[in-house]
């Protein structure tokens, strides 16, 4: 076996033969597929000064130019000369006569300036022989732990190689434990056969058969823990020494899978260790687990039914007085050798999410927990948002930041993502149903119940009380025909609204690990899925009885839709989770310090109806710890600007000083004839346009940009797509060129389509659209293409590649501003120019989010076309208030150098017609 270092070797070697269009800038090599454009080579060299200067980098590269295998070069390539540098100073380090020297050749490489060998400082005063004692004891031990990494690292290398040698070895495994649990089931049944015949029901209280797996266990807080000296972290599978990774994330599997087969095509695809981390949602194979359809109780179940495994192996004979009359099953796929070879198999080669699970229902181990395995040996691990993003998930998933590299891709929205992830609501139904189904079971199986248990579920029915209470309701009456006099929303700070509620006594952070804990949810879930909502009671009270309308309530909750309710086509909505879970969420919110979020009240004519919002003001509380552990932060997208949000909302209130920032913007391939942006002030009958609230209803205003689509789809070949502020206005804008006949006269050219409401549809829309499109550039038919109706912020302006003749025009018509009168929105603008200075000549902070939010939309919308080199398109901007420099200055870069302002619609209908009759029909030119 050859040692570490030669190993590298040989693979920077092997990169290097096999990269034939590999580049070297500024003395660093870059294997590339393929000639890099010179943008992706800036973009590359910038990126390792970042990561190799351990800074937090913004960058910017529009869609088309390659960002995806940039990153992955680049990242990969400062990961390798890293690891590199490391073993070099491993190997010298353990030189005989040699040690470590702080800034010295043998000091290991380090995210940080050297530092003391230890964290304790040194007192004044001490004798130098007292301090070289210390300091070689130091470096002594630096060696020792040099040296058992060292065998750790050479074993997973031994491990691998094996598994690699002998691929067969999962699936004999897999096959041999199916054997024994077949065999184990078998003497299982003989063996209940025969205790059925020999024994006689139970003398306890009766219970239902299976009923006890619903009672809480004995709770021990967290402090009884600690004085007992029982920890109950599991932390035996995560023990493995976790190497120098790169994090990678973005918002949706469909984009993970993309940058999966791009490393997969890459220099670096045959020699980086991958994983792919996902939720049970997408990871596990269990058919019963699965079947519960939502992700909390899908992950409420997992976490039980290992739970149960761990109670029959470690039930001994010394409790026989609580026999269970039904041993709840542990998943056959959570065995430990098989997740092991799993992992094995996973660190062998990349595999997708969909390989993966595929993997594991063939080797009979669980994709979820192996994926989870294969995290500290991995060099790249690949992640949705919320994974990295929500601190509880991250621990959960045993992910370590410390020291390591994160790059968020697709990070235009990241700000919204992290407030949306810890902002949450819950209504009033909800509230009154987990009263109820908590009451019930406490009812039930009270006398059972250790005193701890009873304490913190009468916490939990208080706060659920006065929860509904200051909603102006009655816990104990049914919430929809709770007619409420007051409506409207109102807006409270944590405190002010805790001692509203009169709440403020009750400790939350302990009611909070105790949900955490004792999983009373999911056993309350389990409870009304096995009795329903309403037990009958042989005791029950006057008030029980008045209770009836209420149970009424709760029972049609409980009930799934009829199949009258049902879109045709659509399938059966996941089981509902127990309510209790959603109020799980917003007790954890009302955590958070009490300047960093706030509570809305949203009474709306019934308690019902009417909701208790959590909403995050400072995202930046919980991006802090990212920014803190890691080594290198790298933000990164399409279309980053404005990146002041990013710089004042995100790294400098997480504590991110100015000058450990970096920006990269790099502009487009395509040559700079092959985009016309148009920023057009007024109509073809001169009427000025200005889409504001006040404005944008005017018929003639309406009517305005009914006339200028007429004229630019008679020049506009193949596809346009044209977006609207809000579904609203499209719906409106759209009946009155009906009215008007404007409808009629587009469609001569352009056959019209519409973006849908319903998400399950907008795949149809885009599918007829494009197949109209062929059609009509290929039969030569009287129209010449469609025109699409879009909406800002809706499924069509993210993630859709009109590319080509798909997208020939992207028109944006007025400005999309979000709605200044949602309380939501007025909180936050209040919270900024509270926190954050003004700057002098600028507006001040909460007007600028404002504007960067509408920017941002339009930003996105209009980067929907232009997706290669040889693309072209014209960007057509319908608003006079486009041509100011301040949002101009907000524009993509590759975008603002090349934009014609037009005060009048002749110039841009002349320049509109020359466009693209040159690069239709380049050779009449």
């Amino acid at each position: 076996m050859q040692p570490p270092l030669a190993r590298l070797g040989e693979t920077v070697l092997r990169l290097r033969a096999m990269a034939d269009e590999s580049q070297e800038v500024g003395g660093i090599h870059f294997p590339f597929p393929f000639p890099p454009y010179p943008i992706q080579k800036d973009f590359m060299a910038e990126l390792y000064k970042v990561l190799e200067a351990g800074k937090i980098g913004i960058f910017e590269s529009p869609t088309g130019t390659g960002k995806s295998l940039s990153l992955i070069c680049g990242a990969l390539s400062w990961l390798r000369d890293f690891e590199q540098k490391r073993l070099q100073a491993e190997a010298r380090l353990l030189a005989p006569g040699t040690g470590p020297t702080c800034g010295g050749q043998n000091s290991l490489p380090s995210s940080s300036s050297c530092q003391e060998p230890s964290d304790t400082p040194r007192p004044g005063g001490e004798p130098d022989w007292v301090t070289e004692f210390v300091q070689k004891k130091e470096e002594r031990d630096l060696v020792e732990r040099l040296k058992e990494e060292q065998v750790k690292r050479r074993k997973r290398e031994e491990r691998l190689q094996q598994v690699g040698q002998d691929g067969r070895r999962l699936k004999f495994a897999a096959k041999r434990m199916k054997k024994e649990e077949e065999e184990t089931e078998t003497l299982l049944r003989l063996s209940r056969e025969m205790l059925a015949e020999g024994t006689g029901p139970e003398r306890l209280e009766q219970l239902e058969c299976g009923e006890e797996e619903l009672l809480l266990a004995e709770y021990e807080s967290d402090e009884e823990r600690r004085a007992s000296g029982v920890d109950d972290d599991d932390e035996e599978d995560l023990e493995e020494e976790h190497i120098t990774k790169i994090y990678y994330c973005s918002r949706t599997h469909s984009q993970l899978a993309q940058f999966i087969h791009e490393v997969r095509k890459s220099p670096f695809g045959k020699e980086t260790r991958l994983v792919s981390l996902g939720s049970r949602q997408n990871l596990c194979v269990n058919e019963d687990v699965k079947k519960l359809g939502s992700v909390q109780l899908m992950n409420d179940r997992c976490v039980d039914m290992q739970r149960s495994k761990h109670e029959k192996n470690g039930a001994g004979e010394d409790k026989p007085k609580r026999r269970r009359t039904k041993i709840q099953t542990s998943c056959p796929f959570h065995n430990h050798e098989q997740m092991q070879l799993l992992r094995d198999e996973i660190l062998l080669e990349v595999k997708d999410m969909e390989q993966l699970v595929a993997l594991g229902k063939e080797a009979r181990a669980c994709p979820y927990y192996g994926s989870r395995f294969a995290i500290p040996a991995a060099q790249l691990v690949v992640l949705p948002y919320p994974m990295l993003l929500h601190a509880a998930t991250r621990q959960a998933a045993g992910i370590r930041l410390q020291g390591q590299v994160v790059i968020i891709d697709e990070a235009h929205n990241l700000i919204d993502t992290i407030t949306n992830i810890y902002s949450t609501e819950v209504n009033g139904s909800q509230l009154c149903q987990a009263y109820s189904q908590l009451l019930q079971y406490m009812e039930r199986y009270g006398k059972r119940l250790k005193a701890k248990n009873l304490m913190y579920i009468k916490q939990i029915l208080y706060l659920l009380e006065k929860f509904v209470a200051v909603l102006g309701g009655n816990v104990k009456q049914n919430p929809s025909t709770q007619s409420l006099l007051q409506t409207g929303s109102e807006l409270k700070s944590i405190n002010d609204f805790l001692f509203q509620s009169q709440v403020d006594n009750i400790n939350l952070f302990k009611v909070q690990r105790y949900l955490e804990k004792s999983m009373v949810s999911r056993k309350l879930f389990g409870f009304t899925e096995r009795f329903g909502v309403v037990l009958p009671s042989p005791s029950a009270s006057q008030e029980n009885r008045h209770l009836d309308g209420f149970q009424h309530f709760l029972k049609s909750l409980q009930s799934g839709p009829t199949e009258d309710s049902l879109e045709e086509g659509q399938a059966t909505a996941p089981r509902p989770a127990s309510p209790l879970m959603h109020i799980e969420a917003f007790l954890a919110a009302l955590t958070t310090a009490n300047q960093d979020g706030r509570v809305i009240l949203s009474r709306q004519g019934s308690v019902g109806q009417s909701s208790l919002k959590f909403l995050l003001l400072n995202p930046a509380v919980h991006f802090a710890q990212v920014v803190k552990e890691c080594r290198a932060v790298v933000i990164a997208g399409g279309t980053m600007q404005p990146v002041s949000d990013f710089r004042e909302q995100l790294l400098a209130c997480s504590g991110v000083e100015a000058e450990r920032v970096v920006e990269f913007s790099c502009g487009h391939v395509i040559p700079p004839d092959n985009i016309l942006p148009l920023i057009i002030c007024s109509g073809p009958s001169n009427q000025q346009l200005e889409f504001t609230y006040q404005r944008r209803e005017l018929p003639q205003m309406m009517e305005e940009t009914g006339r200028i689509l007429c004229n630019l789809c008679n020049v506009v070949p193949g596809g346009v797509v044209c977006f609207f502020p809000s579904y609203e206005y499209l719906c409106q804008v759209h009946a009155h060129w009906d009215k008007t006949g404007l409808l009629a006269r587009l469609s001569v050219k352009k056959k019209l389509f519409q973006e849908p409401k319903r998400a399950s549809q907008v795949e149809q829309v885009l599918m007829e659209y494009s197949k109209c499109i062929t059609c009509c550039i290929q039969a030569g038919s009287h129209l010449t293409g469609a025109l699409l109706l879009s909406v800002v912020g809706g499924k069509m302006s993210e993630g859709i590649n009109f590319s080509d003749d798909l997208g020939r025009c992207v028109v944006m018509v007025g400005m999309p501003y979000p709605n200044l009168k949602s309380p939501e929105l007025q909180e936050k603008m209040a919270y900024l120019d509270q926190t954050l200075p003004r700057t002098r000549g600028q507006a001040p902070p909460g007007k600028l989010l404002v504007e960067n939010l509408c920017m941002k939309a339009v930003n996105q919308s209009i980067g929907r076309a232009i997706r290669h080199q040889r693309d072209f398109a014209s960007i057509v901007l319908l608003d006079h208030r486009y041509a100011r420099p301040a949002v101009l200055a907000k524009l993509p870069a590759w975008i603002r150098d090349r934009v014609e302002v037009k005060a009048t619609f002749g110039p841009a209908f002349a320049a509109m017609r020359k466009f693209h009759r040159e690069k239709s029909h380049p050779s009449l030119v």
